[in-house]
């Protein structure tokens, strides 16, 4: 059984410099679990910061980054296919893989192992459900089962996706799906409540200055639809918005702050709930020092 190492937390609390940090330490490998970074030339709206990957002038390798355009649609069931194989990769490479991220689902699949079977779309149930409304459609997806994922209720495309889902998995005997055998240790970074609230604000403020708005107007001039950006939420849901006219500047960044605070929030849930169906997670003061958080890493895998 290989041994994999998870990094997780919130957004903003700096996951990624940690896990490239410990890659280039212990000879490791990032497999990224990230939703959006997925998707090459949505950089900076998706805080992928490839930089933090060159530690001392040598590149941690990882993997899937940059693996998709924008506008095609990526599932959690194809995500686990993708790990799989990356997972294999660095494990033939000699390295040690390092998953790291905050996307919660992704994760999940992963650690607690979910079952999952490739989900096709249903056009006569797509039509049905257009006809109801938003409200509708959500009282829908409720009657399949709880809500596993806030996230799926956020947009049209993802509420009709999410009941595709439901109603697919309820009709069929959904197979197991083979990850690689590992035995996981899982370190989550955090930070007290302000502390990350400003994090997240100081983080937006320099992301708007390195240029995420014209990254999103040249996603647009580049024949990405609009639609599809607003789908994949927080920084391209507003700033499109925004270029749109629908928003002023104002507007747009109050209400991208609150969302990125509240998504940090639900990330933060998640977490919790998966620590109580049995991950165990080893929490790190995101306020210690680089090698103060290697070291306390060091001494867990090691022990």
């Amino acid at each position: 059984m290989h041994n994999l190492i998870t990094i997780l937390g919130p957004t903003a609390t700096g996951k990624t410099t940690l896990a490239a940090n410990l890659g280039a330490l212990i000879g490791g490998e990032i497999i990224s679990a990230d939703s959006r970074q997925i998707y090459r030339r949505m950089d900076i709206g998706t805080g992928k910061d490839l930089d933090d990957y060159m530690v001392q002038g040598t590149a941690v390798p990882y993997h899937l980054v940059d693996i998709l355009e924008p506008g095609i649609k990526y599932n959690v069931f194809e995500y686990m296919n993708a790990f799989s194989g990356a997972f294999d990769k660095v494990i033939e490479n000699g390295n040690i893989p390092i998953l790291c991220g905050g996307s919660g689902m992704y994760l999940d699949a992963i650690l607690r192992g979910y079952e999952l079977k490739k989900v096709p779309f249903n056009e006569e149930l797509r039509n049905e459900c257009k006809k109801l409304s938003f409200d509708k459609q959500i009282e829908k997806l409720k009657s399949y089962g709880p809500l596993h994922n806030t996230s799926d209720i956020t947009s049209d495309e993802r509420l009709l996706r999410a009941i595709e889902i439901a109603d697919f998995q309820a009709l069929n005997r959904v197979s197991s799906f083979e990850l690689p055998e590992f035995s996981s240790t899982n370190f989550g970074i955090m930070f007290d409540r302000d502390t990350l609230r400003k994090r997240i604000t100081n983080r937006l403020h320099q992301r708007i200055d390195e240029g995420m708005i014209a990254e999103v107007k040249e996603l647009i001039q580049s024949g990405i639809n609009p639609d599809d950006l607003i789908y994949y939420g927080l920084e391209y849901k507003f700033i499109t918005y925004y270029i749109s006219g629908e928003l002023s500047y104002k507007q747009m960044f109050n209400q991208l702050n609150i969302a990125i605070h509240q998504f940090a929030k639900r990330q933060t849930t998640w977490f919790k709930r998966m620590e109580k169906k049995g991950v165990k997670i080893i929490w790190i003061d995101g306020n210690i020092d680089l090698g103060e958080k290697l070291g306390m890493i060091l001494s867990n895998i090691k022990g």
